[in-house]
């Protein structure tokens, strides 16, 4: 039997029903796509390199890039049994679990960025070094070719993030998307056994790619960025401080400096990301309802993410 999952609003995934195991196939949409979208082929690059390390992603067994099979290129690996939790304070469980899945996440992200990516073969997953400027040129692309109403604050962004770069040209693995609802949880165990959702993965900024994930504690669209931070330390949920604190302790870091700027840089990129969603809802290529939804967003996280150029220093 074949169904589909609910989210993966870029590329639809799929569950595979044998009579001796269950799989999960991911595919490229149909339809016109944007150029550097979609990129499964990447995904599944990421994941079997990853089986080498200690970064929990699922077992990857083919990719099949013959379009006339279903249509458009995919991949299969195994279905991971286990708890995905959509609710950002993860509800349901004891306060000391919810810690200790708040640990398990910022230990993924410590262990994805301290990956010798060269070691497991993906010394050519990216262009090292100007990440960021490479990332505001591709989201800006993107906005720029789905874009179906002006918004002020995006084309300052697009004007001012790429001339005001923080100095620090780190390089790592990233994920690029990763959050609660993109990792399952084990069964019974308050811990992370497999992360999904690679599409965006790339050699990048290990900062940009935490910072996006810290991210949820200023989003007014998270239940993690409206909670009282007496509330959220009552559930065993760190602050943002306490989190940033502990993903630096696992990489050797003494702080984060320029937060603001790398915010301003997050806000903007979510933007771009929910933008190509609201073009292909347009456009009629959308993969699911929730896609319709999405798009809403954009603008609010546009002039969210120009307050934060402002603290950086901006000027309008």
């Amino acid at each position: 039997t074949v169904k589909q999952f609910k989210g993966g609003q870029s590329n639809p995934t799929y569950q595979l029903v044998t009579p001796k195991r269950k799989y999960v196939l991911r595919r490229k949409p149909p339809g016109l796509l944007l150029k550097s979208a979609h990129a499964v082929d990447r995904e599944y690059k990421v994941i079997t390199a990853l089986n080498k390390t200690k970064v929990p992603v699922p077992q990857t067994f083919c990719l099949c890039e013959d379009e006339s099979i279903i249509g458009t290129i995919f991949y299969v690996m195994e279905f991971v049994a286990g708890r995905v939790i959509w609710e950002p304070l993860v509800p349901g469980v004891t306060v000391e679990e919810r810690r200790q899945i708040f640990d398990s996440q910022v230990a993924f992200m410590a262990d994805l960025h301290m990956v010798d990516y060269k070691a497991i073969g993906l010394e050519d997953f990216g262009k090292p070094g100007n990440y960021f400027a490479r990332q505001i040129s591709r989201w800006t692309k993107q906005y720029q070719a789905s874009e179906t109403e002006e918004i002020v604050e995006m084309n300052r962004l697009i004007d001012w993030l790429p001339g005001n770069i923080p100095d620090d040209d780190s390089v790592s693995l990233v994920h690029g998307d990763f959050r609660l609802d993109n990792a399952v949880l084990h069964p019974t165990e308050p811990r992370i056994v497999a992360v999904l959702d690679w599409e965006l993965a790339t050699l990048g900024h290990p900062l940009g790619d935490f910072t996006y994930h810290l991210m949820q504690w200023r989003n007014p669209d998270s239940a993690l960025g409206v909670t009282p931070e007496a509330e959220l330390k009552a559930m065993g949920i760190p602050t943002e401080a306490e989190y940033a604190a502990a993903y630096c302790a696992r990489t050797g870091r003494d702080e984060i400096t320029n937060l603001d700027y790398y915010f301003a840089y997050n806000f903007f990129r979510l933007a771009g990301i929910l933008q190509g969603i609201r073009g292909r809802v347009r456009d009629g290529t959308a993969a699911s309802e929730q896609a319709i939804e999405m798009s809403s967003r954009v603008r609010p996280l546009a002039e969210a993410a120009w307050l934060y150029a402002q603290k950086a220093g901006a000027v309008a």
